[in-house]
């Protein structure tokens, strides 16, 4: 039986590519395509698909992270391959927490592409090796590792929310933020919220 795939990319010439990679293997069939994320939810809850195939960034709407918890929230749902060109620990974490199947980096070669799907495909984990290495350095080093709630507190850091405002974009007391940015500083070795942005940065904890 054919593995029936929904394309979600809002660059048509990136859905054209991937269409013309995949429609070359023969277990593989093109099934639907979704320009926006909120779109991709709706086809893969009208059924008939396997796989979706989800980029992170969709313009100003719905995030890739979002559609991909909204799909995996269904009974039955289709598994979901993140395919984005982001590799740092705040989307990867985000699509992993989300239910993302598998994650891979659009520069991936089409057999590598071509094994994530049917990984995917088959309830299996699909990660990109370089992602999974991200994972595990984390595993290893926890306390380390900036938390998911972490990292969502210092992107709101970079995008020069204060502290009040974040409190309310994350609905948290302001105390609360306070000691997450303390966590913060202490595992990142500085003194200062434009300092942690810069160390969270360098390393490939947030987008740059």
């Amino acid at each position: 039986m054919s593995i029936r795939l929904l394309l979600a990319d809002d660059h048509p010439v990136v859905r054209a590519g991937l269409r013309a990679v995949l429609d070359a293997e023969p277990d593989f069939e093109i099934a639907a395509e979704a320009a926006t994320a909120e779109r991709a939810v709706e086809l893969a809850a009208a059924g008939g698909v396997d796989v979706v195939l989800m980029d992170l960034q969709f313009g100003a709407g719905m995030h890739g992270s979002e559609a991909t918890a909204a799909i995996a929230a269904r009974p039955g749902a289709p598994h979901v391959l993140v395919l984005t060109t982001y590799d740092t620990d705040a989307d990867i974490l985000a699509a992993v927490e989300a239910g993302a199947s598998g994650y891979l980096l659009k520069d991936a070669p089409p057999e590598e592409l071509a094994a994530a799907v049917r990984t995917a495909a088959s309830g299996q984990s699909a990660l990109a090796p370089a992602i999974a290495h991200r994972l595990m350095d984390r595993m290893r080093a926890p306390a380390e590792a900036l938390s998911r709630r972490e990292l969502e507190v210092l992107q709101l850091v970079r995008d020069g929310l204060s502290n009040q405002r974040i409190s309310k974009e994350l609905f948290l007391s302001q105390a609360t933020v306070k000691s997450h940015l303390v966590h913060i500083y202490a595992k990142l070795g500085v003194d200062s919220r434009t300092a942690a942005v810069a160390a969270a940065t360098a390393r490939g904890l947030m987008r740059r």
